[in-house]
């Protein structure tokens, strides 16, 4: 088992399982695999900002269908499941016209 955290986010990464504990209104938060590869991504990156492009080829890989819409919807899913006020991200922010970061 993996051990990892960042900004209070613990996070566990085994064969057998996935998961980011942190409690929203009292209940876990439950995430899809890739909303879970795309947040943990970034966690273990705080700070640094990544384009769409670079988060896509990262998480999906060169070889995915889709495209890098796909990065930005996935963004939305976290942050409608993690922030208090999705319209103002605390920890999943947008910087205009370079990409993402995790703020924690």
């Amino acid at each position: 088992m993996c051990r990892k955290s960042a900004g209070g986010w613990p996070a566990d990464n085994d064969e057998d399982s996935l998961s980011i504990r942190r409690k929203r209104n009292g209940k876990e938060i439950e995430l899809k695999n890739k909303e879970y590869e795309l947040l943990l991504f970034l966690m273990l990156n705080a700070d640094i900002v990544f384009s769409k492009e670079t988060l896509y080829e990262r998480i999906w890989g060169y070889d995915a269908m889709g495209d890098n819409a796909t990065v930005a919807v996935h963004i939305n899913r976290l942050r409608d499941k993690i922030e208090k006020t999705p319209s103002e991200p605390r920890y999943i922010q947008t910087v205009w016209g370079a990409g993402y970061r995790f703020k924690p």
